[in-house]
């Protein structure tokens, strides 16, 4: 979840970055914006799938939980 949230505000910082420097006519800014929000899309990926193989990890677990007998 880590990643998302950090890819999450990545994403806005680029943004407002971007939006910046297209008001100040900075291209240079403007640019650096959108490789963040790139950046971000990114770590939110990364997150989405750590969590993925997290919660597949926690099914097998919990699988395995199950199909053993009771002691």
């Amino acid at each position: 979840m880590d990643d998302k949230l950090k890819g999450i505000g990545e994403e806005l910082k680029g943004k407002a970055k971007e939006e910046i420097g297209r008001v100040a006519g900075d291209r240079s800014t403007e640019w650096s914006g959108k490789a963040e929000q790139v950046k971000g899309k990114i770590d939110q990926k990364i997150g989405d799938v750590k969590n993925t193989g997290a919660d597949a990890e926690h099914d097998a677990v919990r699988r395995d939980r199950e199909e053993l007998p009771p002691r």
